[in-house]
C-alpha cells in the first residue's frame, strides 16, 4: 500500500488538529519556492482567491497549450514514421498501445506517488523531464529505423504526458474557489485542443511540406527541438511561483462545505462516485480515441473522397472539438456542469448512432458532431469524479488519469471490427463505450446532486464585507472576534441591567 500512496495522505484528525494554526492564503502565495512540501500539512492554499489563483493557472494552462500542440505533433510524426518504416496496420495500434499503456502504469504508481510526496512543481518537472528523454530516444529510433525502438520512445512520451496529467488536471482544478472548479479545467483544456489543432496544421504546411516519405532527417530534428523545448520548460516550472494544495488543505476545504454538501469523511473503499468516475472515463476516452483513429478512414470510405479531404475534413472535426470545450467552459458559468455534462454525453449518443447509419458527407457530418460533443466529456467526468474527495483527492485524480489507458483497447477493437465488417459497423465499438460513460451523468443527477450542488454554491474562496476571503484562517479569526465582541457588549448590558 505504500507504493499506491496511502501513508501520504492525512487522517482527518490531523487535518482538524493543524486548523487554528493553519497559514493563511497569503502565506501559501508567499511560500511558492519551496522544493517540496508535506501532503500531509495545510498551506493555506485551501481558501486562494480568484486574483491569487489567475497567474498560476495561466502558466499551467500554457502548459496545457504546449502539451496540446506537441500531442498533436506527434500524430504528424508517427505517420512519417509508419510511412517509411512501412508499419502496417496491425503494427500501428501497437504504437497506440505503447502510448496509452503508460497511463495504466504511471499514475497509480511513480506519477501519483512524486504528486503526493513532492507536491505539484516537481512533477510537473518530472513529468517534463520524461517527456523530453521520450523525444531524445526518438534520434536513434530513426537513425536505425527501428520500429521496437519507436514503441519504446512513445511510451516514455506518454509515460512523460501521464505525469504531466497526473498534475496538471487536479492543480487546475483544486487552484482557486471550489465553486469554478469544472470551469477552469474546462477552460484550461479548451486551449490544450487549440494546441492539438495548430500542430498537424503547422506540421503539413510548414514542418514537412517538401520531404519525401521515406527521409527522418526532418522528423529527426523536430524531435530534437521538442525535447530542448520541453527541458527549457522544466527549469520554467522550477522558478515559477506555483502554490502546493495538498490533499490536507482539500480535506479541510471538504470538512468547511460540509454543511451545503453533506461532506462525510470516508475511506478511499467507499468512494462509489470515484470508481464508477474511474470506468466512465476509462470506456469514454477508449471510445473517443476509436473514433478518432478511424475518422479518415471512416470519411473516405463514407464520402468516396482522398485521404488528403478525409484529413481536411478530421482537421474540421478537429476545430469543432476545440469550439465545443469553449462552448462548455461558459454554459458552466450558468448552467450546472452535471447538466452539462449529461446534455453532451447524449449528443455523443445521438450522433454516433446516426454516423453508422448515414452514408456520403452526411455521415461525414454526424461523426465531426460527435467530436464536437465529446469537447467537455474528460474535463467534467475528472472534476466531478474527484468532488468530494477530501484528503484522497491527489490519489483519486491519479487513478482517473490511469483511465485514460482505454485509448489502449478501443481503437484495436474498432480497428479489428472495421476489417471485419465496414468503418460505419466498426462505430459500434465506441458507441459502447459511449453507452457505458453515459450512465455516468444519469448517475450524478439522480444520486449526487446534493453533493455536486453544494460545492456549487459554496463562496470558499470568496471576499467577505471586510475583504477577507471566506475559509481563510484570517476570515475566521476575524469571526471569532467579533463573536468575542457581541459577548462582551451582552455581558456588560446584563451588569448594567442589574
Amino acid at each position: 500500500m505504500v507504493w499506491f500512496g496511502k501513508q501520504e495522505e492525512p487522517e482527518i484528525s490531523e487535518v482538524m488538529d493543524q486548523g487554528l494554526r493553519r497559514p493563511s492564503n497569503v502565506e501559501a502565495m508567499q511560500q511558492q519556492h519551496r522544493k517540496s512540501v508535506s501532503n500531509k500539512g495545510l498551506t493555506g492554499a485551501s481558501a486562494l482567491t480568484v486574483r491569487q489563483s489567475i497567474f498560476p493557472i495561466t502558466l499551467v494552462t500554457i502548459l496545457f497549450f504546449l502539451w496540446g500542440f506537441a500531442y498533436g505533433l506527434l500524430d504528424v510524426l508517427n505517420a512519417k514514421f509508419q510511412n517509411s518504416l512501412d508499419i502496417t496496420a496491425a503494427k500501428a495500434g501497437g504504437l497506440q498501445g505503447a502510448y496509452f499503456g503508460a497511463y495504466l502504469i504511471g499514475p497509480p504508481t511513480y506519477s501519483g506517488w512524486i504528486v503526493r510526496k513532492f507536491g505539484y512543481r516537481w512533477t510537473f518537472i518530472a513529468g517534463l523531464s520524461i517527456y523530453g528523454v521520450g523525444a531524445l530516444m526518438f534520434w536513434p529510433s530513426a537513425v536505425y529505423r527501428s520500429f521496437g525502438g519507436f514503441c519504446g520512445s512513445l511510451f516514455i512520451v506518454g509515460s512523460g504526458l501521464s505525469t504531466l496529467e497526473t498534475s496538471a488536471n487536479p492543480f487546475i482544478a483544486t487552484c482557486g474557489p471550489p465553486r469554478l472548479s469544472e470551469f477552469r479545467l474546462e477552460l484550461s483544456q479548451s486551449f490544450q485542443a487549440i494546441g492539438s489543432v495548430m500542430a498537424p496544421l503547422l506540421a503539413s504546411r510548414v514542418f514537412f511540406k517538401e520531404t519525401d516519405d521515406k527521409d527522418l532527417s526532418n522528423v529527426q530534428w523536430t524531435y530534437l527541438g521538442i525535447a530542448a523545448f520541453v527541458f527549457l520548460l522544466a527549469v520554467v516550472f522550477y522558478f515559477a511561483p506555483i502554490p502546493e494544495v495538498t490533499d490536507a488543505d482539500m480535506a479541510l476545504q471538504a470538512e468547511q462545505s460540509s454543511g451545503l454538501t453533506g461532506y462525510v469523511d470516508k475511506p478511499m473503499r467507499r468512494q462509489y462516485k470515484l470508481f464508477f468516475g474511474v470506468i466512465a472515463q476509462f470506456c469514454y476516452v477508449g471510445a473517443q480515441v476509436g473514433v478518432a483513429a478511424q475518422f479518415i478512414k471512416y470519411s473516405v470510405e463514407s464520402a468516396k473522397i482522398s485521404d488528403a479531404a478525409a484529413s481536411d475534413r478530421y482537421a474540421l472535426g478537429q476545430g469543432l472539438f476545440a469550439i465545443g470545450r469553449f462552448a462548455a467552459a461558459g454554459l458552466m458559468m450558468v448552467v450546472k456542469p452535471r447538466w452539462v455534462l449529461l446534455v453532451f454525453m447524449t449528443g455523443v449518443m445521438i450522433f454516433i448512432a446516426a454516423a453508422m447509419g448515414v452514408e456520403g458527407e452526411g455521415g461525414v457530418a454526424m461523426l465531426s458532431l460527435v467530436l464536437f460533443f465529446e469537447s467537455c466529456v474528460f474535463p467534467t467526468i475528472f472534476t466531478l469524479s474527484i468532488r468530494g474527495l477530501g484528503r484522497h483527492t491527489k490519489r483519486g485524480s491519479s487513478w482517473i488519469v490511469a483511465a485514460v489507458s482505454g485509448g489502449a483497447l478501443f481503437p484495436a477493437l474498432t480497428g479489428l471490427a472495421a476489417d471485419h465488417m465496414d468503418y460505419h459497423k466498426a462505430m459500434c465499438v465506441p458507441l459502447v463505450g459511449f453507452f457505458v460513460a453515459f450512465a455516468f451523468p444519469i448517475y450524478l443527477n439522480t444520486v449526487c446532486a446534493q453533493e455536486l450542488d453544494g460545492f456549487r454554491e459554496s463562496k470558499i474562496g470568496y471576499k467577505d464585507d471586510d475583504g477577507l476571503a471566506i475559509g481563510d484562517i484570517k476570515h475566521e479569526e476575524r469571526r471569532a472576534s467579533v463573536v468575542d465582541e457581541e459577548k462582551g457588549v451582552l455581558a456588560t448590558e446584563k451588569e448594567v441591567a442589574n
